[in-house]
């Protein structure tokens, strides 16, 4: 069994939700707001003729166990962000957060052709972090008290790896994460 992504579809987004809404995945997410059925089909529908957004699906094997996405693709900058979360929390420890950062990677570098990847992250989520920073992310800037959650103000670490860092790790992790070029997966 493997992680795969599939682009998010309409039958997908009652599970996205109550993911989104539930405690371990809106903890790590700028707003607290729930969601309504209407407000995530409205979201949908918006992102679906967004070009500059891509959302898969993550999948272990059948079962649906995330979400991951890249936004605000600029190809006149050759850049885009991007984040992942988890909605399931059993599956922890068998590498999954490596192969969605890898494949992300490999769909901005290497079918894309853009030159960087950025994120942001709450700076106490040193395990995000450090994942970030074994595929090459360097820290680029660092947002003092930019979000408030719960009332109290958040520091947010601004990370981003470039193309030439891609490529000098991309093989490392090729044969890693699956063994050589034949196996990696398709990404839609």
């Amino acid at each position: 069994m493997d992680m795969t992504l599939h682009l998010l579809a309409r039958e997908d987004l009652e599970t996205v939700r109550q993911w989104r809404n539930s405690p371990e995945v809106s903890r790590y997410m700028y707003t607290d707001q729930l969601i309504s059925a209407e407000e995530q089909v409205a979201w949908f529908a918006r992102i679906s003729q967004d070009a500059t957004k891509r959302y898969w699906l993550i999948r272990y094997g059948e079962r649906p166990i995330g979400l991951v996405n890249i936004a605000e693709i600029s190809p006149a900058h050759r850049r885009c962000n991007w984040g992942f979360y988890f909605g399931v929390a059993d599956l922890r420890g068998l590498g999954l957060a490596s192969k969605v950062e890898f494949n992300v990677l490999r769909y901005v570098f290497d079918h894309l052709g853009l030159n960087k990847l950025y994120c942001e992250v709450f700076d106490w989520n040193e395990n995000v972090i450090a994942l970030h920073s074994k595929f090459g992310f360097r820290r680029e800037g660092f947002f003092r008290e930019h979000i408030v959650k719960d009332g109290k103000p958040q520091n947010i670490v601004c990370m981003g790896v470039l193309a030439r860092d891609w490529k000098v790790i991309r093989s490392y992790y090729v044969e890693k994460l699956y063994g050589g070029e034949e196996n990696l997966p398709v990404i839609p």
